[in-house]
């Protein structure tokens, strides 16, 4: 009886001293939950369509939509075009568009940079900025689209479903609204406006 008294103090001791080192080895949920809130998007540095590194910091106090895009998809026409008037009425007052071509979705961005930059500008006439080829599911998805799920999740689990996803992105680079590939450019103008005037 004794021995087995001696055993239970033993594996409870053994208990304490896991959890104590658990819980001083890893961070809590909580706190890691914390660390994520606290990140922005201006904690990232991205490659142009060029290659050259730019830190989102430089978009710092704008409003951001970043819009996940390619040429040759259904939504292709109406999304740039759209875009493309939002950008024009508000990229005086600090809005910026971030278009991330993406090849994941049924092959519709097949170009290298420069052919996508060529038909972006020349057949779309985007002004607004255009960026490195990227995943934005899976293993090798971009760390600034792996914090973007993270920090608005989808209807039906957070990956990107298709072209054309947008996320809203307020001035202190919080991610605060995510849009479906099929939401109209023109329908988040009033999200837009109302974090312009904040």
């Amino acid at each position: 009886m004794n021995l087995l008294t001696f055993w239970n103090c033993i594996s409870i001791l053994f208990l304490v001293f896991a959890f104590f080192f658990y819980s001083h080895t890893y961070p809590s949920t909580s706190s890691l939950m914390a660390e994520q809130s606290s990140k922005s998007i201006y904690d990232f540095t991205v490659k142009d369509i060029r290659g050259n590194d730019v830190s989102l910091n430089d978009y710092s106090g704008k409003v951001i939509l970043i819009v996940n895009v390619a040429s040759q998809c259904g939504l292709t026409q109406t999304n740039y075009k759209e875009l493309n008037v939002l950008y024009e009425k508000y990229k005086n007052q600090g809005f910026e568009i971030l278009a991330f071509p993406c090849n994941q979705f049924a092959g519709q961005e097949p170009g290298n940079n420069e052919e996508i930059q060529e038909v972006v500008c020349t057949r779309f006439k985007a002004e607004f900025p255009i960026f490195d080829k990227v995943e934005v599911n899976g293993k090798n998805a971009a760390p600034l689209y792996k914090f973007l799920k993270e920090q608005k999740g989808g209807i039906f689990g957070d990956g990107i479903k298709w072209n054309f996803t947008k996320f809203l992105v307020n001035k202190e680079g919080k991610v605060v609204e995510r849009y479906a590939p099929t939401t109209s450019p023109l329908k988040i103008e009033k999200d837009i406006e109302k974090l312009l005037q904040s």
